[in-house]
């Protein structure tokens, strides 16, 4: 994005450069690249290149939530670099996405609130120096895909997303987080559901929809969450009638007490709950669904520095 100067090396030193070859991605995909070195006034030795993938997470702290960057994903790309004073060294690589990497762009259009970035960090005598931050518009698997467009369909309206550590119940997982996607119900669910969550757990072969409806409290009855879980293939998922399975499975929550579950048990039975909070756009315009809403270890993910108020990708921390 911008070249960036190495401290470790003073004034005078090496700068950083990464450019991505292009920052469109899908989960399961790769990004390619090059880590750009421009030398410096004096030959510099560099021990390792190393690439990793950051979010912006929420984490729950007794009822109140603080952000944080989570890396998810870390690799070296090189080790025992020697930069020659005034000259450019480029460094390829490629960089494997995992597959629960959230979402961030629908179409044309960035998802408010969401944000995925591939940082790199050079290791200078043992010490870690950190270069750019480059975003990566990562867009829906076809299965994914096909889903966000029955919510077209149903004229559910995007509200927002975010990323929340932790794990849902009964679904497998390789990272320490999910992302959740935030709608408006369907206006004839306006006075019965307040919004309804959508978390996508993919696989390199199969695909887990995990839905909560937030049921509105009426008279004399009490609201509460409803739940329903869909798994299949990646095949299975861009076959389905997913607009059929969706609105089945609203209609339901919608008359059912709080906590109830529903799931057809072909696409993997009932979900009870969870732990923590809950191509491109095709048919209805699932790009202007989403265009009108502008620490620790924690399963294996490393909690970097807190965030400012926008998880930004100028350069400046």
């Amino acid at each position: 994005m911008f070249k960036r100067m190495l401290s470790a090396f003073g004034v005078g030193g090496p700068s950083v450069d990464t450019v991505l070859d292009s920052p469109h991605a899908v989960p399961g995909g790769v990004v390619t690249g090059q880590v750009r070195i421009q030398g410096g006034s004096a030959d510099a030795a560099i021990d390792q290149v190393v690439l990793s993938l950051v979010t912006r997470v929420e984490i729950e702290h007794g009822g109140h939530e603080s952000a944080a960057t989570g890396e998810f994903h870390r690799q070296l790309v090189q080790q025992g670099v020697r930069v020659p004073s005034g000259q450019l060294v480029t460094v390829p690589f490629e960089l494997r996405l995992p597959w629960e990497t959230p979402i961030t762009a629908v179409g044309d259009s960035l998802l408010h609130g969401m944000a995925v970035g591939v940082r790199t960090e050079l290791v200078i005598s043992g010490a870690p120096d950190k270069g750019d931050l480059d975003p990566v518009h990562v867009h829906p698997l076809p299965s994914q895909d096909r889903v966000l467009d029955a919510f077209g369909q149903l004229g559910f309206r995007f509200r927002n997303a975010d990323v929340e550590a932790g794990h849902l119940y009964g679904v497998r997982q390789e990272l320490g987080f999910y992302q959740e996607l935030e709608f408006f119900p369907p206006a004839e669910f306006a006075g019965r559901i307040n919004e309804v969550e959508l978390t996508f757990v993919a696989g390199p072969h199969d695909l887990a929809v995990v839905l909560e409806a937030d049921r509105r409290g009426r008279f004399m009855q009490a609201g509460g969450d409803s739940f329903g879980r869909f798994q299949m293939s990646h095949q299975d998922a861009e076959n389905a009638d997913w607009a059929a399975l969706i609105g089945q499975w609203l209609s339901e929550a919608a008359q059912r007490g709080g906590h109830s579950a529903f799931g057809n048990p072909a696409f993997g039975g009932h979900h009870p709950g969870h732990h923590g909070h809950h191509g491109h756009g095709r048919g209805m315009g699932v790009g202007g669904m989403v265009a009108g809403a502008a620490a620790g270890v924690v399963g294996g993910m490393i909690m970097g520095e807190m965030l400012e108020e926008a998880f930004e990708f100028d350069g400046e921390e």
